[in-house]
Parts: structure tokens; C-alpha cells; sequence
């Protein structure tokens, strides 16, 4: 397919996109959200139940699936789609995050990522190249090139060292995959460089001119405020092909896919939703509330009224509680569907908004009444998360 029949740009709301996305597994109407289904599956739901939510497209990682049950296992069942029973798309991260990150000992150089693996112990060498050739075993839609993203802190050289070596990786990627993939499979772009503008421009520069099907914003949302994520992200869209979709990675709390679809972001993904869901934090319109705190203890109505998720439609929040509270398995699910449909419905209504050309009104709307997480409370739960997993701030 050629590059120029991948996305279609339907409408614009200011720098707000409506667009189509076509693949070989079916078109996703953008700005989409795609939940995470790390290992082929989105914890706690069938494919079914994520698919009945309204979700278009689901995204895997290719390092999880190679160390279990293997790349090869999944192509011998017939590839990701076959394997985890989902008929629409799928897009896989290269893994290369979680092999530095989750992977002990690991060593990044100019050919790649050496690691062990955090289940076994053994070890494992992923290069640009071999990062491909997982993707494209799996069978997936859209393949991610191997980069290097480190954390916030690092100084302008660790993170211009870093670029460089992403910049190289993916003409390595790019070469692999035009000898290797299906024509129908895409291969997108990395732009990194930090909080660093000049950096950025530079990647974007370096990125787009590789001819990607699609471009990718990554290194953001590792613990940076949000307003400086804000503007890398808008900075970093202005200089990609309006032709081609945009990706803004691991970034996925509702004011942050409201504030990225501003910046003129096309598809999203994120643990985060599924995550709190399963702590207990469920999204409403207000903001977020525990599910666990006495009050809910005798509430008769849904966790959020007018909430079409199967929680909110058949059980109380007081009964949610209470699985939470006696830890019951079907707590966790009932959590999971409701936080995905709230995400899935509102990229719904955003769609909808900039349909009319009133995406300015609605992200008004939006921002007067919910209420995000506290930031300083977010920025330490991210600074433990990154450095639980070993963000390395080096190269």
C-alpha cells in the first residue's frame, strides 16, 4: 500500500485531527486510543469485552511476546491476531524500552540492547534489525523501530548521544524492513530529543526524511511535568508530514489525550487506565475517585451516572467496593472495563467535537470540570515507576 493511502485527514479543529487510518485488518477512525495489550491480552478482559468497549485497535509488545511465549509460537499459531482471537488492528512497540528497562544488566551500544530477561534470567542481544524481524513474525500492522529513550534528568548530551543513536537505528530498521515485511505492514518512526527543542527539531528532521508510514513522538510521559510534555508534543507535530499519523507514545490520562489531540496527535496508548483500574482509581467526569474509600461503602448507584460501561449498568458502586474490598477477581475486571470505556468514549466525543469544528469548545468544556490527579503526587508515582524499572539516565 502506498504511504500516501495509509491516513486520510478528514477534518481539522484548529490543530485537532480527524482522520482514517487503513490498514489490512481495517480502517481506525482517529484520534484513537489504543489499549495495552502487553502480552496479548488487556489484563483482566477478553478481546470480545475490549472489542464490545469500542476499542478500534490494540497495541502488543514485541519484547514480552519474544521471551514468552516467543515470536516464533505465536507465527506457528497463526500469527498475534489468530493467537489472541482479535480480527482488527494491532500495533507492537519494539520492545527496546523494556528490554533497558525491565531487562537486568542490560548494555546499550551502537549495535543494540544486551539483557537478561526479567523472567528467566537468561540472556538476549536485540538489534534494530532483530526488533523487526520479531514484528514481523508476529503479523502485526504496524511495526515500531528500535530507540533509545532515557530519562528526563539526563544531561542535553546523554540525550543528543541517545538521539543519534536512535537516528541510526532507524535507517538499520528501515533497511531491514523493506527486505523482510509484508507489503501491508507499516513501520513508524521514533522523533526523540528530550524536553530539548532544538533536539527535537533536529529528530523530526532526521526521522521524516526516512520516509516512515507514520511518525512516532516518544520520550515523553517518563516523569516530566506536564505542562513542558505539552509543549514538546505540540512542537514535535508542527514538524511532521500532515499526511502521515502521529503517535504520541505511553501517554494516556484523559486531560493528556484531550491536550495531545490539541497538539494534533493521532493515536495514543497507555498502561495507565487498566493500571489504577486495578488499584481501585476509576475515572469519572469530575476526575478520579477510590472506589475503595468509605464513602462508596453504602452507595446504591453506579460508580458514574450515565456511564454505559456493564459495571455502571448492572451493579452499584457500593458492590464494587466490596469486590475490591474482599478481593474479588471480578472487582478488577469491572474496574477495567469501566476506566477503558471512559477513555473509548471520550475520544468518541472528541471525534465527534471536531466533526463539527467544535474541538476548542469541547476541550473548554472538558478542563472546567475535570479534575486531574494532583501533580506533585503524579510526578513522585512516576519517578518510582522509572526508577522501580531502571530508566537508565545514561547512555
Amino acid at each position: 500500500m502506498a504511504s500516501d493511502a495509509i491516513y486520510e485527514l478528514v477534518k481539522t479543529s484548529g490543530r485537532a485531527r480527524l482522520g482514517k487510518l487503513t490498514t489490512s485488518h481495517g480502517v481506525v477512525a482517529t484520534p484513537a486510543f489504543m489499549p495495552v495489550a502487553t502480552q496479548g491480552s488487556v489484563k483482566t478482559l477478553t478481546t470480545d469485552e475490549v472489542g464490545d468497549l469500542g476499542a478500534q485497535i490494540l497495541l502488543a509488545n514485541a519484547y514480552h511476546l519474544y521471551l514468552q511465549p516467543g515470536v516464533d509460537v505465536v507465527k506457528g499459531l497463526g500469527g498475534l491476531h489468530t493467537f489472541c482471537r482479535w480480527d482488527k488492528p494491532i500495533l507492537t512497540d519494539s520492545g527496546g524500552f523494556q528490554a533497558y528497562s525491565l531487562g537486568s544488566g542490560s548494555k546499550v551500544s551502537d549495535d543494540g540492547i544486551t539483557f537478561r530477561s526479567h523472567i528467566d534470567g537468561s540472556s538476549h542481544y536485540l538489534t534494530p534489525e532483530s526488533a523487526v524481524d520479531h514484528q514481523v513474525h508476529l503479523g502485526v500492522d504496524v511495526a515500531m523501530c528500535l530507540d533509545q529513550c532515557i530519562a528526563f534528568e539526563a544531561s542535553r548530551e546523554q540525550v543528543k548521544h541517545a538521539m543519534d543513536r536512535t537516528h541510526r537505528w532507524a535507517e538499520r530498521s528501515k533497511a531491514a524492513h523493506e527486505l523482510r515485511a509484508a507489503p501491508e505492514q507499516y513501520l513508524f518512526g521514533i522523533v526523540q530529543g528530550g524536553l530539548y527543542a532544538d533536539l527535537r527539531r533536529e529528530s523530526a528532521e532526521a526521522i521524516t526524511s526516512l520516509d516512515f508510514h507514520g511518525y512516532a513522538v516518544g520520550g515523553l510521559g517518563v516523569g516530566e511535568a506536564k505542562g513542558p510534555m505539552y509543549e514538546v508534543a505540540e512542537l514535535t507535530t508542527g514538524m511532521l508530514p500532515p499526511s502521515r499519523p502521529r503517535y504520541l507514545m505511553g501517554v494516556g490520562s484523559p486531560e493528556d489525550l484531550v491536550e495531545g489531540v490539541a497538539s494534533g496527535i493521532d493515536l495514543f496508548d497507555c498502561a495507565l487506565p487498566t493500571r489504577v483500574a486495578r488499584n481501585g482509581s476509576l475515572f469519572t467526569a469530575e476526575g478520579r475517585v477510590d472506589i475503595t474509600h468509605r464513602r462508596f461503602q453504602g452507595a446504591t448507584g453506579p460508580v458514574e451516572e450515565g456511564c454505559d460501561c456493564y459495571g455502571c449498568q448492572r451493579f452499584s458502586a457500593g458492590y464494587v467496593r466490596h469486590l475490591f474490598k474482599a478481593r474479588e477477581i471480578l472487582g478488577l475486571c469491572l474496574a477495567t472495563l469501566h476506566n477503558l470505556r471512559f477513555i473509548l468514549r471520550l475520544m468518541e466525543s472528541i471525534r465527534a467535537a471536531i466533526e463539527v469544528d467544535g474541538f476548542d469548545a469541547f476541550r473548554t468544556s472538558f478542563h472546567g470540570s475535570y479534575v486531574p490527579t494532583d501533580q506533585e503526587a503524579r510526578l513522585e508515582q512516576k519517578k518510582r515507576w522509572v526508577a522501580n524499572r531502571g530508566i537508565p539516565t545514561d547512555c
